[in-house]
């Protein structure tokens, strides 16, 4: 298993295994702009290495070039090139509504039909879903105010479930290497990275909760006839079991038996809401909780539901994990996966996060943004990359139990679809999970034996 030949390094970059690179290719184009900069760099990240493409716009430097040629512009300048026809957007500045035609090719879909060695613009089409260039589109809202996936492209053309930009990468890639058959230019197949992690949403079900969360639970319990709930919440609260969110101890071992390095992210809202059901942070079990795992972990803020409309409350609750951990905290993952571009993300970088982890559906597992690699934000209203990174997930616990309605054994298959479907990429295959989930609560029955089933495989594999 090739899980953990990758790995997430102390500063939040994931570092994989590779060989040097001796060359590069070099690209002509009319005009360098900073979208074009952007993509051409993921993609050559992707196939080779950083600077694995050179840009010019000097149409003599590339005419003497004795590098290996490629050719993004509107007309052939020599035999030898690989030639591919540009697509508009990638020289705009504005945002506009795009016209977008998928096709079928090579057995995954497409768009931005061009002229060329390729039968569509890659690097314009791998850009339009990497900067979510839809989002910022007019379009309607889901129920929490969210971008709906129902408005999207992946969606609507059914390939939501697929991390179509690798795919595309990789057939690219097969095709530049027969064009310029270098073995060293290119990155050899490091195997999947799995990076587990989780959101912490409500450390305990009943344990050190306000009295009057309690006394309101006793209330409903005893107006609900749930005799059965209301014996469970005195036997925590007296100390005779364990709290059924309480899974931290059956976790750590889960780890340490399969040598896995996972991430979580911690709420650390001053105020309990309808979404913001955590253990107050001034409490000292809250803490205890967060330092242990910090000890063991990288720990991240998971922002409330509250600072989704504050980007101040933002930052105190940042400063407040912060003194808990008595270190700086770079990371950070949206509570309900709840946020708006450009604004959130902009919040977000000015906290000073680094890295974010919120790429994906609060409403139903995939690609959000067709990928299974990490990527620099690019801010399409300030037409710029950013230095925020973004890790995207495929995978939440709470997409498959709320939204999908699925069972144990189905959310296990699920699980199994989308790590042999990242391991054909060689992608990084993010899930998210909650400690709820992995408990004893009788709701979730089956769900913790499923994720282990889940690991267990894949170690095996």
């Amino acid at each position: 298993m090739c899980f953990q030949k990758n790995h997430l390094t102390s500063s939040g970059k994931i570092k994989k295994a590779g060989a040097d690179y001796l060359h590069e290719v070099i690209v002509y184009t009319n005009t360098i702009t900073p979208r074009l900069r952007f993509i051409f760099d993921f993609v050559g990240k992707e196939i080779g290495k950083e600077n694995f493409f050179t840009l010019t716009s000097d149409i003599t430097i590339y005419r003497e070039s004795d590098k290996p040629k490629f050719n993004y512009s509107k007309e052939r300048i020599s035999e030898n090139e690989f030639f591919l026809s540009p697509h508009a957007i990638l020289f705009e500045q504005d945002i506009k509504q795009q016209l977008i035609a998928c096709f079928e090719t090579n057995n995954y879909r497409a768009f931005f039909k061009t002229n060329g060695d390729f039968p569509f613009d890659i690097f314009a089409a791998s850009f339009y879903l990497l900067s979510r260039y839809e989002e910022y589109l007019p379009h309607q809202k889901d129920m929490y105010g969210r971008y709906a996936h129902e408005n999207s492209l992946a969606y609507k053309e059914n390939f939501l479930k697929i991390p179509l930009v690798n795919v595309w990468i990789k057939d690219f890639k097969e095709i530049l290497k027969r064009k310029f058959p270098s073995p060293d230019s290119y990155r050899n197949p490091t195997g999947i990275v799995f990076f587990p992690t989780y959101d912490i949403d409500q450390a305990y079900s009943y344990k050190h909760k306000q009295f009057w969360r309690n006394a309101g639970g006793i209330a409903k319990s005893l107006f609900k006839l749930s005799f059965g709930e209301l014996r469970e919440r005195w036997d925590v609260m007296m100390g005779k079991i364990k709290d059924p969110f309480d899974a931290y101890q059956w976790m750590d071992q889960l780890h340490q038996r399969y040598s896995l390095k996972p991430y979580y992210f911690f709420i650390i809202a001053k105020k309990a809401g309808k979404y913001d059901k955590n253990i107050p942070p001034g409490k000292k079990a809250m803490q205890d909780l967060i330092r242990h795992h910090f000890y063991k972990y990288p720990v991240g803020i998971h922002p409330s539901w509250q600072s989704g409309d504050d980007s101040q409350l933002m930052k105190e609750e940042k400063k407040m994990l912060e003194s808990i951990t008595g270190n700086k905290v770079v990371s950070s993952r949206q509570h309900y996966i709840r946020f708006t571009l450009p604004e959130t993300f902009r919040y977000l970088i000015d906290s000073e996060i680094e890295f974010d982890f919120s790429m994906g559906y609060g409403s139903i597992n995939g690609f959000r943004a067709s990928v299974a690699s990490a990527f620099y934000w690019f801010d399409l209203e300030k037409n710029e990359q950013t230095k925020l990174l973004l890790y995207p997930f495929c995978y939440m616990d709470a997409n498959s139990y709320f939204e999908q309605h699925f069972s144990p054994q189905q959310a296990y298959d699920e699980m199994m679809y989308y790590y042999n479907t990242v391991k054909a990429v060689n992608g990084i295959m993010i899930s998210i999970w909650h400690n709820s989930f992995l408990g004893t609560d009788k709701k979730y029955a089956g769900w913790k034996e499923a994720y282990e089933k889940f690991i267990s495989r894949i170690a095996s594999a």
